[in-house]
């Protein structure tokens, strides 16, 4: 009985009895937009995000147009909807990959490399979310760039511990260091997608820039 009792009064119990379920038509709304996402996903991965329509996109994911703008005002907002989830992936791609290494050159070239491996086969994806950064109204700016942080933060973290470790000096300017290595790194991409560079010369090439970056930064002890 008073068994009964404390496992009531659980903190696990309590939060299963805060959480509140979805009934069927939230359930559907949830599994449609995931459909959704996926088909814009796919369809922005190979085309970019000009050539992917709103209908295609519908098309691929098994539905209406009117389906879609239900979940979406836009296909500016889908785009951004993927780009954020998929941005969150890459950043515990690279945050992995970093983690494996005990220098502060190899955990940012190990995140850098993870990055190129993890997605360079949406090379269109990426060319997209360049070639908009150009265009794009200032809001829909500052929420990509909201959505790209975490990546530049595995760098900003990889030369805080690098300070730590007194690798880098101890004024090296962390944030300035981390824009220009992930400045450098995306602006590689455009190697791959015009002069069809493998992941191998982007590796190279990342490699040599950071070391050039991160020069005037070396510890002299």
């Amino acid at each position: 009985m008073r068994d009964n009792a404390l496992a009531s009064s659980s903190p696990v119990a309590d939060v299963e009895a805060e959480t509140p379920r979805l009934n069927r038509r939230q359930t559907a709304k949830v599994r449609t937009r995931q459909k959704v996402l996926d088909a814009a996903r796919q369809l922005f991965g190979e085309r970019g995000y000009e050539p992917a329509t709103i209908r295609d996109i519908a098309k691929g994911a098994g539905m209406s147009t009117g389906a879609v703008f239900a979940n979406f005002q836009d296909k500016a907002e889908l785009f951004e909807a993927v780009l954020s989830t998929d941005m969150v992936k890459l950043a515990d791609m690279l945050k992995t990959a970093a983690a494996a290494e005990t220098t502060v050159r190899g955990r940012i070239l190990a995140a850098l490399t993870a990055g190129y491996h993890g997605s360079l086969e949406q090379l269109p994806l990426v060319q997209a979310v360049l070639a908009r950064s150009w265009f794009q109204p200032v809001a829909a700016e500052m929420r990509i760039r909201a959505a790209i942080k975490p990546l530049i933060g595995v760098v900003t973290d990889a030369l805080q511990a690098g300070v730590a470790d007194r690798e880098l000096r101890q004024d090296a300017d962390v944030r300035l260091l981390s824009d220009m290595i992930y400045d450098a790194w995306l602006s590689n991409y455009r190697r791959a997608a015009y002069d069809n560079w493998t992941i191998q010369q982007l590796t190279t090439r990342i490699g040599k820039q950071v070391d050039v970056i991160l020069a005037g930064a070396l510890s002299r002890q």
